[in-house]
């Protein structure tokens, strides 16, 4: 969703907005933000945890209690019940799942099911993600609300082909949102490694790049078998080399098909009017730059 000037955003009845980009830099921030002025919050990556892979979830929380015994036989018998308590702020039970590839005895998973489980997330985001029009007729016929905004994950980049004019899930929420890309520092990208590096967690790669990765990273290490891989090692080998790889897609998104801030400008929003007179300029200065190229 483009507009011909900010004055054209403000003069909107109804708002629906859709921010992207690395983890940390406030998407979540400015989508809670705006919960609070009443606007309709939709997380990503909680429909992806609840509607499209909760079973896959609950199903591997299962498998790990049936290897203690007195589990085992409470849940052949039905007398306990097991569910995964995720949230908007904490979707461990997502990343737990996806896991990390790698020795076994060190937490990791086969890379062959480490595969499976990407491939699943794959779907499931792009489906949450074209559920976006879908939630924003239910926030206003079954809520009431006449704002939206989208805080689409760290990984849309991933699921997405910025360079086709007809990739159906960019084509899907520019036709129904405005997208922003809120942009990163070159500190803010040390600050995720050396954060990454203390707590590594699972993340999740487009699969010709893992493919790639998972090659160049055991050749590096000179590891041949994929059982003897350190699963953190390479999950924050690998954070690196995505940090790298995610920066230009979502500039190619933002370039074709919205627009960009930068996340120095998120702590000084306070208010719904802080956030609209943002993105009100930076539609602005965006035509007149459009404008100069053209």
């Amino acid at each position: 969703m483009r507009f011909s000037s900010g004055r054209a955003l403000r003069e909107q009845s109804a708002h629906a907005v859709t921010f992207f980009g690395m983890s940390g830099v406030g998407k979540t921030t400015l989508a809670g933000l705006l919960q609070t002025h009443d606007w309709f919050q939709y997380s990503v990556d909680y429909r992806i945890g609840t509607r499209y892979m909760g079973e896959h979830i609950v199903d591997n929380f299962k498998r790990e209690a049936m290897k203690v015994p007195f589990l085992r036989q409470l849940l052949r018998s039905d007398s306990i019940y097991i569910r995964s308590n995720i949230s908007f702020e904490n979707l461990s039970p997502l990343s737990t799942y996806l896991g990390k590839p790698g020795n076994e005895a060190l937490g990791g998973i086969p890379f062959a099911e480490y595969k499976r489980r990407q491939a699943q997330h794959r779907q499931a985001e792009i489906r949450a993600l074209l559920d976006v029009p879908e939630f924003i007729e239910r926030a206003t016929d079954i809520y009431g609300y006449a704002h939206f905004v989208c805080d689409s994950g760290g990984s849309l980049c991933e699921v997405v082909d910025p360079t086709d004019a007809a990739d159906p899930v960019l084509q899907c929420l520019a036709e129904h949102s405005m997208l922003v890309y809120i942009r990163g520092t070159a500190g803010h990208t040390r600050m995720l490694v050396e954060r990454f590096r203390k707590h590594p967690k699972p993340m999740y790669y487009n699969p010709a790049f893992l493919e790639a990765k998972w090659v160049e990273y055991k050749a590096l290490r000179g590891v041949t078998d994929d059982a003897l891989v350190d699963p953190d090692d390479f999950a924050v080998w690998g954070f690196e080399q995505l940090l790298a790889h995610r920066i230009p897609l979502y500039e190619a998104i933002a370039e074709r098909y919205g627009y960009v801030i930068d996340m120095e400008d998120v702590p000084a929003l306070r208010t719904e009017s802080d956030v609209l007179d943002l993105l009100a300029r930076t539609i602005d200065a965006d035509v007149q730059q459009r404008g100069v190229r053209a």
